[in-house]
């Protein structure tokens, strides 16, 4: 039978990747039945919700989902939709690897999967305004959540995940010099989780420092994991150290199920031209893949994916081309 998967094609240039992205899939011979829905503007657009019901329901149902970059209306009451869906479906997990494709680029021996937590920290959105005297908005606070629970789960799927994948270190990053509870806690437990792979190099490095090692030395590094705002922040980097997010795809997986997705963003400025990169929600579909147990196909397309780009003579612009879409999807077909 056909593996269900809710696909949300998304907004901007979504449309355009999403639907090329299907196309590769197809032509790879992946046997997923589609069920396709809307989130962000195009929610809006159609029911007046950025994160409709029908859209919901659908990822309770298949429990899997491929998703476009997505616009948070601007104005009072919509929050981030992604931090929604991660909360709603307890999507504890974002997976965001950069390994160097591109050759003769500034580095070339990047293999990185930055593990992030996804649920707790500054990101859980505990925070308010102070009063002083006759200003309601003299000063505002924000609580940065961890618990010993969420941290031990993050922590011990970094583990997992390196040896699921025969990866050798794990890098725990924090700001426990500074942040002796919240960040301490972390600390702490990756270090108790630790003790149980001892098959596995475990090492601790504080942010900053972090952020010169990986522009630095990033091939020191193998898994990285860290709480929700480092996570966010240093994913990023990671990304610029193989070329940026035209070819950054993450995943977010937890007990809900899991949601993989183009970690840029709608691009607005090309939408509608036919000239975006799929190439991030390719790679996160693959990782999709990997996830419903097809790794050798997620590895057929993958390699298609690494080869063409390799070759440079059908790419996207911002792979130094000028392939359209379609050229460049058809390129790697070709290669299937």
């Amino acid at each position: 039978m056909p593996t269900p998967v809710t696909l949300i094609s998304g907004d901007g240039i979504g449309p355009s990747i999403s639907s090329a992205t299907v196309r590769l899939l197809e032509a790879a011979g992946a046997d997923i039945a589609w069920d396709a829905q809307c989130a962000g503007m195009a929610g809006v657009a159609r029911y007046g919700d950025p994160i409709p019901d029908e859209t919901l329901d659908s990822i309770k149902r298949t429990r899997v989902a491929l998703k476009g970059p997505l616009e948070t209306p601007v104005g009072e009451g919509f929050r981030s939709i992604n931090v929604a869906l991660r909360k709603t479906f307890e999507l504890y997990a974002n997976v965001r690897p950069a390994h160097t494709i591109r050759p003769g680029g500034r580095y070339e021996n990047v293999d990185i999967v930055l593990i992030r937590e996804n649920t707790e920290g500054l990101y859980i959105g505990i925070e308010h305004y102070i009063k002083i005297g006759s200003d309601p908005r003299a000063a505002a606070e924000s609580v940065a959540l961890i618990t010993r629970a969420g941290s031990e789960r993050i922590i011990r799927y970094a583990f997992d995940y390196a040896q699921r994948h025969g990866r050798k270190k794990v890098t725990l990053v924090h700001k426990a010099n500074i942040l002796k509870n919240s960040q301490g806690l972390f600390l702490d437990v990756g270090r108790m989780v630790a003790r149980e792979y001892s098959n596995i190099e475990f090492e601790e490095v504080i942010v900053d420092a972090m952020a010169m090692n990986l522009v630095l030395k990033p091939e020191r590094y193998d898994v990285i994991v860290t709480t929700n705002l480092f996570g966010d922040i240093l994913s990023d980097l990671i990304s610029g150290l193989v070329g940026g997010l035209g070819l950054a795809p993450g995943a977010n997986i937890g007990l809900g199920g899991a949601i993989f997705e183009a970690v840029h963003g709608t691009a607005p400025d090309i939408a509608g031209k036919g000239i975006a990169n799929p190439g991030a929600l390719m790679l996160a579909a693959c990782m999709m893949l990997e996830y419903l147990v097809d790794e050798p196909r997620a590895q057929r397309i993958r390699t298609a994916i690494e080869e063409t780009i390799r070759e440079g003579t059908v790419v996207t612009r911002d792979l130094g081309g000028t392939a359209t879409t379609d050229q460049f999807t058809d390129a790697i077909i070709a290669r299937l």
